[in-house]
Formats: C-alpha cells, sequence, structure tokens
C-alpha cells in the first residue's frame, strides 16, 4: 500500500511564477546557473545552487552554501514572491513536449515507504551526493524540489486527474526549450481524499529520477525521528516533495557513451575484435541510430557502423543481463577498452539522448573523444523489472525528458 500526503506548500503568487520557476540543481553546472539565474535575483537557482551567490572558489559542500540556500529562500517569502495554501492540497502538474503529455499528481512521499521498499529503487547512490542533499534539507528545512517518481497507471486515478484538469490552471507557461508547465491546486477536500483513497491501492512507486535526494529526505526524516522523543509519525520530517506520473506516460531517452581513446588499438583492431561478439556493418557518414534493444552505433573516424549483438552475448531473462548499457560494458567496454567501472574511470563521459547523436559526432570530430556508442533507450518495463527485481541498474541509463521545473511548489518539514 502506498502511502500520499497532502500538505500546505509553500508556492510563488501566480504573478511570480514566471520569475521564479527554474532548472533543477541536476541538469546544469554552477557556472551555468550564475548566468542563467542573471540579474533575476527571484530565481529559483539561489535556493538549488545557492553557491552561485558565493565566491567562486568556496567548496560547494561548505556550510555556507547550506545556510545560504535556507536565507535565499526566506528572503523570497520576505519578499512576498512565495503564498503557503491555508490547507492541506494535492498538486497536478503537466508537462508539455513536442505534443505529448505527462500528467503527473504533486504530494508527500513516506519515508516508511522508502525503508519498507514501497518506493522501488535501480540506481545506486553516490554518499558524497548524498550527504550534499540531506545537508540542503537539515539547513534549508525544506524538500525544495520534488523527487520524479512513477506507478502504474491507473484507469480510475486518470479520470479524476482528468477532470481536475479541465479547469484553467493555476500556472501556464511555456519555457525556452519549448516545454509547457501547467499546474492546478487540488484543494477541494474531497478530491484529495479519493485521490489518497486510489493510491492507496498502489503495491509500489518507482524512483525515475532524483535517487539521491530521495535517500537524503528519508534520512533526515530518520535522524529527526530519532531525536524527538515525542514523536507521533505525522510530523512533516516523516514525508518528502515527489511528483508521482503514471508509467504509461513516461518516455525515457537513449544514454550514450563516448571513450577518449582506443586502448592502444588501432581502428582495424578494434573493429576486429569488436566483430568477435557484433555484427558489424559499416554505415557511412550517414547518422546511424540503433533501432532495436541490442542494435548499437558506433561512431569513430567520420565513419558510423551498426553492432548487432550475436546470440548468446546477452540473456534476455536476466533482467539486468537484457540491458544493452549491460552488453556494451560486458562484451566492449571492459574487454576491449579495460573501462569497467563507469562511476570513476575518467576516460569514459556520457551523453543524454536530448542533446541528440550529433553531440556524439561532436565530440568525436573535435578530437576530444575517439570513438561514441549510441544505445537504444531503455524501457519502462525494464526499469520496472529491474526494481521489482532488487537489482540496480547499471550507471548512467536512463535519461527522463521533460524535466520538472523546480520552485513551483515547496514542502515545508516545519510542523
Amino acid at each position: 500500500m502506498a502511502i500520499l500526503k497532502a500538505f500546505k506548500g509553500l508556492r510563488p503568487k501566480k504573478d511570480k511564477v514566471n520569475l521564479v520557476a527554474s532548472r533543477p540543481y541536476d541538469v546544469i553546472n554552477s557556472e551555468e546557473a550564475k548566468i542563467e539565474a542573471g540579474d533575476n535575483v527571484h530565481s529559483f537557482l539561489h535556493v538549488v545552487k545557492p553557491e552561485i551567490d558565493l565566491p567562486a572558489d568556496l567548496d560547494h559542500y561548505s556550510p555556507l552554501v547550506y545556510q545560504k540556500a535556507k536565507e535565499n529562500f526566506e528572503k523570497l517569502i520576505a519578499d512576498g514572491m512565495f503564498l503557503q495554501d491555508k490547507t492541506e492540497c494535492l498538486y497536478i502538474y503537466q508537462l508539455t513536449m513536442d505534443g505529448r503529455k505527462q500528467t503527473g499528481i504533486v504530494g508527500c512521499a513516506s519515508i516508511d515507504d522508502y525503508f519498507n521498499n514501497v518506493i522501488k529503487k535501480h540506481e545506486l547512490t553516490r554518499p558524497d551526493k548524498e550527504e550534499d542533499r540531506k545537508n540542503h534539507v537539515r539547513v534549508a528545512n525544506i524538500n525544495a524540489e520534488p523527487v520524479f517518481f512513477a506507478y502504474p497507471n491507473m484507469k480510475a486515478m486518470d479520470e479524476v486527474v482528468n477532470k481536475i484538469i479541465l479547469a484553467k490552471a493555476e500556472y501556464d507557461f511555456t519555457t525556452e526549450d519549448k516545454i509547457r508547465h501547467e499546474f492546478w491546486v487540488v484543494n477541494d477536500a474531497t478530491t484529495v481524499k479519493t485521490i489518497i483513497d486510489l493510491f492507496a491501492k498502489l503495491p509500489a512507486t518507482y524512483v525515475a529520477d532524483g535517487h539521491h535526494r530521495t535517500a537524503a529526505a528519508a534520512l533526515v526524516g530518520k535522524e529527526r525521528r530519532a531525536a524527538n522523543k515525542n514523536h507521533t509519525g505525522k510530523e512533516e520530517y516523516n514525508f518528502f516533495l515527489a511528483v508521482h506520473f503514471p508509467d504509461n506516460q513516461l518516455h525515457i531517452m537513449d544514454y550514450n557513451r563516448v571513450v577518449k581513446d582506443l586502448n592502444g588499438l588501432s581502428e582495424e583492431e578494434l573493429l576486429k575484435k569488436i566483430s568477435e561478439n557484433f555484427t558489424v556493418v559499416d554505415k557511412g557518414n550517414s547518422t546511424y541510430r540503433p533501432d532495436a534493444l541490442h542494435n548499437f552505433g558506433m561512431y569513430i573516424n567520420k565513419k558510423w557502423y551498426s553492432l548487432n549483438a550475436k546470440a548468446g552475448t546477452f540473456n534476455d531473462a536476466d533482467p539486468i543481463g537484457v540491458l544493452d548499457v549491460t552488453i556494451l560494458s560486458e562484451r566492449i567496454l571492459a574487454p576491449i577498452f579495460n573501462i569497467v567501472d563507469l562511476r570513476t574511470d575518467k576516460r569514459i563521459d556520457f551523453v543524454g539522448g536530448l542533446r541528440g547523436l550529433g553531440e556524439l559526432e561532436t565530440r568525436v570530430n573535435s578530437g576530444e573523444m575517439k570513438v561514441a556508442f549510441a544505445l537504444h533507450a531503455v524501457t519502462m518495463k525494464q526499469l520496472i523489472d529491474i526494481a521489482d527485481s532488487g537489482n540496480i541498474m547499471p550507471p548512467k541509463t536512463t535519461w527522463f525528458e521533460p524535466k520538472l521545473r523546480s520552485g513551483l511548489v515547496v514542502h515545508s518539514l516545519a510542523d
């Protein structure tokens, strides 16, 4: 049984949302965030990337960074940019990209669901990034950004949500990347209860994007439980901000790889080694996109190749073995390039599908990289199968688009 909780959201006033809403903390670096915020003192980047307001040489994990996040959010409130809903609400958040819509329910997930594995994960977290997000929550005392969850689609839930979005949205704006963002406030107590009751019928939810923020929120909540002698389970620290999307509306893009050198091999030697496990077809200089699972594109020396994994090189009965990222790692990256740990090896980099295959060509043609591999995108079914089996996906496997905007609603941990 999955838990969804309504809450009194802190959110921008309707006429201020365009000034506040920002890209999330983990899709741009600090230099890009500083440029993007520019002279807009009300951009939510000042809360999620507060280092942009501090000296450039300051350690981004310094306590001063988290204190600045707290100060900047309190200033947004003091400046009259935010209001707080007077009753506990849920929210509906719809994103439209290239004509495709995904409509999510914004509410609070339970840290108990996280620890009891009702919230299922498919990625490992890095301790340094986890601690960074924990410190942000500890000091600012808010969940500044929602995590991105999926849930098994449910006709009854679709019917409730589709009725809500017939009304005029509270926020409706299109960002520079041509993505439309619409946001509804659900404050009718009967409708809120209906959604929560339907949600309780779900056997599980799935972290799509935001494993570090999910872990951080849950662990900070656990800390506060231990420190509170009068703990009841109803305190706000027992819950954290999440947007839940039906799984049949989500789209995972390809997540590709570029490698800096050929590990001492010539191009001819590389092709010969690859052909032991793959059927290699020369595609010339026309960009080649993999057209099925177990088919790969390889770009080297201004030429594309199709690589089809041969029978016996993968295991379709294994939720991890079936993944193309696994096949690439086990049959090419590790044995041929000696790239074993994708998390730490500096010879490999990753390119999200939104940048397109042209980005692979650019990075190889520039001489920065020697070879690129294009992969077929992972499916939602594969993600769910892996999470249900208790397995972990290899690093840099899923790239979800469109990205959520930050600052549309904030969950305060203050009771």
